[in-house]
């Protein structure tokens, strides 16, 4: 069973470009990462100042390796100097889910 974990980040409108460039330079290591199956970025529309980071993984175990991972500490150390620290004084905090169904279109 697919476990989807959920980052929920609130960003201030004057921090959102830089936030979202962070994520286009990101090294892209955790679509190498055994167990990893999706990856979004969603940008808020109206209502909120929220953004959501959605990973998708195999299992519970796989998210718990990427996490300790070198490689998670690389891609989580703000950007380097010239994009950090963007989320300094930002909220977040993570949701955990289960996939208990799921569908894909079909095909023609």
């Amino acid at each position: 069973m697919s476990v989807v974990k959920i980052n929920v980040v609130t960003m201030p409108e004057d921090k959102r470009a830089r936030f979202e460039e962070r994520f286009k330079g990101r090294a892209g290591a955790v679509e190498t990462t055994p167990g990893f199956e999706w990856f979004e970025l969603l940008r808020p529309v109206a209502g909120t100042e929220a953004y959501l980071v959605y990973t998708r993984w195999t299992s519970e175990e796989a998210y718990e390796a990427w996490q300790t991972s070198q490689d998670f500490d690389r891609a989580h150390d703000g950007g380097g100097d010239t994009l950090a620290p963007v989320a300094e004084r930002s909220q977040q905090h993570v949701w955990s889910y289960e996939v208990v169904e799921s569908a894909a279109p079909k095909g023609s």
